[in-house]
């Protein structure tokens, strides 16, 4: 039997979350059935089950998580991915998975990436959901060596590879976080200032240059507040978060637009080889047994290390 966790109904994780044994799912042709060695853990996952994300009942019970890595356990005919065909036994990630809180997920062809063995399951786990999200950010604003990007929210998942890709580009990066983290920013390349009062006058203070690009993960007034006082084209002004100030003339990105879409996947083997080579860093905070689902994700709705959740099957 293999065991998944579902939703039955929309709210509190620790109300609605169920693990539960199935048969395993066979795979036809163009997919894969991969036994997850761990999975990761996203604030989507939350709001998906809590209802914040929609809530359509049909959709019940309802399977969680977005990607995983783990190991090959059946191919369907056709199951051969660019570099040859996949066979049992390969390591790979899985993202976009539907479904992912599972020992076992069925995923198409598409879906699935070999994973190399200098990457562990763990972070190759977590890699690819934030990964996509900081590209398409990046790409959406059109970063280049020129620009003077500010990150709001630079120590979180997201806005910790969004600085490094920045950076890849050659950027001057200004990131925000609590002060606790602006030593990792440091490593990572960007200048870190504290966010609340008096946000805007530090950004001038710090900056060498008048800031061009802001690339927004938090969604605060005051980070597009800030980000509209010191950037003079609102349309590089791009936010995975703020969706209630579209009518300032920011941009929104959420992957669901056919350039969202292609920035996404476009970027998927570079942050593989990247993540591989070591040349892109990523932080496992902590990690969960699967049936603790709902406490990771209520864990990760509160205040928690620095990096990704992971649950280990």
């Amino acid at each position: 039997m293999a065991r998944k966790i579902i939703a039955t109904a929309y709210g509190d994780p620790a109300e609605v979350l169920e693990l539960v044994d199935e048969e395993p799912p066979r795979p036809g042709p163009g997919h894969v059935l991969v036994e997850t060695k761990a999975i990761g853990v996203n604030p989507a996952d939350a709001k998906i089950v809590r209802g914040t994300m929609g809530g359509d009942e049909s959709k019940l019970p309802l399977p969680i998580g977005f990607e995983a890595a783990g190991v090959v356990a059946a191919v369907g005919d056709g199951a051969v991915l660019p570099d040859g065909p996949l066979a049992v036994g390969d390591e790979v990630i899985v993202y976009r998975a539907s479904g992912a809180y599972a020992d076992r997920v069925l995923a198409d062809l598409t879906a699935v990436h070999r994973r190399p063995e200098s990457l562990d399951v763990e972070h190759a786990a977590g890699l690819l959901l934030v990964g996509v999200t900081a590209a398409d950010l990046i790409g959406t604003a059109g970063v280049t060596a020129d620009d003077v990007v500010l990150v709001h929210g630079g120590s979180g998942a997201v806005g910790a590879i969004t600085i490094q890709l920045a950076r890849s580009a050659g950027a001057t990066v200004i990131a925000t976080a609590s002060p606790r983290n602006h030593d990792h920013l440091r490593a990572l390349g960007a200048i870190p200032i504290a966010y609340g009062d008096g946000l805007l006058d530090r950004i001038r203070e710090v900056s060498p240059a008048p800031v061009t690009v802001a690339l927004d993960t938090v969604g605060t007034d005051e980070a597009i507040d800030a980000s509209l006082a010191l950037v003079d084209n609102p349309g590089k002004i791009v936010s995975i978060a703020a969706f209630g100030r579209a009518s300032d003339g920011i941009v929104l990105v959420n992957g669901s637009t056919p350039e969202s879409k292609s920035l996404r996947a476009e970027a998927v083997d570079g942050l593989i080889a990247d993540a591989a080579a070591g040349e892109l860093v990523t932080e496992v905070a902590k990690t969960f047994p699967l049936a603790d689902a709902a406490t990771a994700l209520t864990e990760l709705e509160t205040s928690h290390p620095r990096g990704k959740f992971v649950l280990i099957p």
